[in-house]
């Protein structure tokens, strides 16, 4: 076993949320050292393991990128080529891709308080084999998303080892599937699906969207015109920081209406639908979901694409449950049979807490279900160390970017005042208890056991308004709740 030298933070995730928190950190403690573990061989996160035909952002793509770091394309909403190639020039251009180890698979973090330290083991991939690594560090900053990178989630399909064509799943998108001239049945509508389906009809045969339930569909425009008079007008940076704040803005109003008003919201969406889709079409059946919008996550459509596709016959949409599929496609309840080539499960994600990380507490593991989210980014009891979780109802970087901000401001008290552990402390104050993430949708609700909880009073209640997260950010005392405290010098940094 090799061991590295002591860090004062580990990053653990090269996607936006570690790449951004490494900005953050040294923006504000540039005494610091800090490294970046990655498990993959490339930086980027989801925009390197999503490669499916027309993978793109759901949100635009000023809220999107870091504030620090402008968007130069005219694009709003953009494919994941472009946003990778975005993390991988910014990473460069701030020379934080220097501080990332590849390859490098975390598979457990122990805190032990005698040391204030963390002790993260992992795997190194190396040309031909695996090696131990242990590296020792003051803080944690878990970079690692929220989702199951290995197991996107499938449900049993009856009679689908009969089936005698290709099942994919956009999480693991085959490289040398070719879609070209075949029949496509994509199971799901959701921003997976409803980003697949449009570019993958240009080459299909047909594609059929197979759905249980309805998604609410909003359109946004690829080049937004107002963004870019903007930018004419002002200095880059000025234009990005006034077009990133006021689509923020837009988005929190967005969903503030849908939820004070969801009839007015319904009746919206509807006539982006009926404007979009042919004279006649069965809006009811087809787009008119069983609940109000931002229940579960809206769907983003650039410039309508999925509407203009089954418009043109490229696409249809069957709203029927399956009962079986055999060797040629699936038989659904109502007794309809679907013809397929290739089997498309675009059926969701599996959530998972600290990356699957066994976290433990002086040799105790920790269940984070067990645990408060204290100001969206900390753990009830658990030291120095972090979980960036971006918004559901908004842009990911809108709450990474905070976190990573909060984080290198609590590294910067501790630093000052000579602290080497902090932590949030909820002690004997009562606290009622809501699920974290408050959509109603599959992947949410399959996922509530493994998540932390939610309280239902400020800094315990995970906050879904960014504009109140940024005034909270900027008034609310560090030490709120917090408790701070030292190791005696000589235990200060283990050997």
């Amino acid at each position: 076993m090799t061991d590295d030298p002591f860090f004062d933070v580990v990053i653990i995730g090269a996607g936006i949320s570690g790449i951004g928190a490494a900005y953050r950190i040294r923006e504000r403690n540039p005494q610091l050292r800090f490294v970046i573990l990655e498990r993959r061989e490339r930086l980027g996160g989801t925009w390197d393991l999503f490669r499916y035909p027309g993978v793109r952002s759901d949100s635009d793509i000023y809220t999107l990128c870091f504030p620090w770091e402008p968007w130069t394309r005219p694009q709003m909403i953009v494919d994941g080529e472009h946003i990778w190639q975005y993390l991988s020039d910014t990473a460069r251009k701030h020379h934080i891709d220097e501080h990332i180890r590849f390859n490098t698979y975390v598979r457990s973090a122990d805190w032990d308080s005698t040391t204030d330290a963390w002790t993260l083991r992992a795997e190194q991939n190396g040309p031909g084999d695996k090696e131990d690594k242990t590296y020792r560090c003051r803080f944690v900053f878990f970079g690692t998303g929220y989702y199951d990178y290995d197991n996107p989630y499938t449900p049993t399909f009856p009679g689908i080892e009969n089936f005698t064509g290709e099942v994919v799943h956009p999480q693991h998108w085959p490289e040398s599937l070719d879609c070209t001239g075949k029949r496509c049945v994509v199971i799901g509508s959701g921003a997976t699906a409803v980003s697949l389906i449009p570019t993958l009809a240009q080459q299909a045969a047909h594609v059929t969207m197979l759905q249980r339930t309805p998604s609410y569909m909003i359109s946004a425009p690829q080049i937004e015109p107002t963004a870019i008079a903007i930018r004419k007008l002002l200095p880059l940076k000025v234009a990005h920081w006034l077009v990133r704040w006021r689509n923020a803005i837009v988005g929190v109003l967005l969903w503030e209406v849908s939820r004070r008003a969801p009839e007015f919201m319904k009746r919206r969406l509807r006539r982006i639908a009926e404007y979009n889709l042919p004279e006649g079409y069965d809006i009811d059946t087809h787009f008119k979901p069983p609940y109000n919008p931002w229940d579960q996550r809206l769907c983003f459509l650039v410039d309508a694409d999925l509407y203009k596709a089954i418009s043109d016959g490229s696409v249809d949409v069957v709203t029927d449950h399956i009962d079986h599929m055999d060797a040629s496609g699936i038989v659904l309840k109502s007794g309809r049979h679907l013809d397929a080539d290739v089997i498309i499960t675009a059926t969701g994600l599996q959530l998972q807490a600290l990356g699957g990380i066994t976290v433990s507490l002086d040799g105790e593991k920790i269940n984070p279900h067990d645990r408060f989210v204290y100001k969206r980014h900390m753990l009830e009891d658990v030291p120095n160390a972090a979980w960036c979780v971006g918004y559901t109802n908004a842009s990911w970087t809108l709450g990474a970017d905070l976190t990573a901000r909060s984080v290198a401001k609590l590294l910067e008290y501790m630093n000052s005042h000579g602290y080497t552990h902090a932590y949030p402390h909820l002690g004997d104050t009562d606290m009622p208890e809501q699920p974290a993430f408050n959509l109603q949708s599959g992947y949410v609700l399959r996922a509530l056991d493994v998540l932390p909880k939610s309280g239902t009073r400020r800094p315990w209640m995970v906050s879904h308004d960014f504009l109140r997260d940024v005034i909270d950010h900027r008034l609310r005392p560090i030490d709120d709740q917090m408790v701070f405290g030292r190791v005696p010098a000589a235990e200060a940094q283990p050997a």
